[in-house]
């Protein structure tokens, strides 16, 4: 007696979890970014969004980019997320007494090893789009001009790099913002330059 097997093939239609993503990062990324450039002091506002938006979101951006097997995207917003959690808790750690402040040097070199990260994160956007690579070039130079910046102690290095990192951050919202737009308007109103 033959049985018949019956094949269901199951498929999964989720939204682009990519906006959110970056819109943590954007956001946070210009927050960050005005302190650096000298507008105000390091604050909770910045901690907060650095916690939640900035950490949180893109943590769960980034699980959602694995449910949709995007490894790029799993890597980046995973790791930036926890970058933003890490950077939080450098700045509270030593407040609650766990642990002595990060000194310029260890912040130097924490700077550098995700400036390294995001080269090779940047590497991977040739392949994307030219949105995402204005986006990942622009972060990896603040990445290394806030290690330069720490290492020499020069203020006026961390100040040029907050300027550049306001940039990073818009270029970020514009990427988050042009994916949302073509998507509900079902055209390009924001052009993010897709490779083909």
């Amino acid at each position: 007696m033959d049985k018949e097997q019956t094949v269901t093939h199951i498929t999964e239609v989720t939204a682009n979890p990519a906006p959110l993503g970056l819109m943590g990062f954007g956001m946070t990324t210009i927050l960050l970014n005005i302190h650096n450039a000298g507008f105000f002091a390091l604050d909770a506002m910045i901690l907060g969004m650095g916690i939640f938006f900035g950490g949180l979101a893109q943590l769960i951006a980034g699980i959602m980019e694995f449910k949709k097997n995007n490894t790029f995207g799993t890597t980046a917003f995973t790791s930036y997320g926890a970058f933003w959690l890490s950077l939080v808790a450098l700045n509270l750690l030593p407040l609650m007494g766990y642990g002595e402040a990060a000194s310029s040097l260890s912040m130097a070199a924490y700077l550098f090893m995700w400036g390294l990260f995001t080269l090779f994160m940047f590497i991977g956007t040739l392949r994307i789009n030219t949105a995402l690579q204005v986006v990942f070039g622009t972060l990896t130079i603040l990445f290394f001009l806030l290690a330069i910046g720490n290492y020499t102690g020069s203020s006026l290095i961390l100040t040029i790099a907050g300027y550049e990192g306001i940039l990073c951050g818009f270029s970020a919202i514009y990427a988050a913002m042009a994916q949302v737009l073509n998507e509900v308007y079902g055209k390009t109103i924001l052009p993010i330059g897709e490779k083909n």
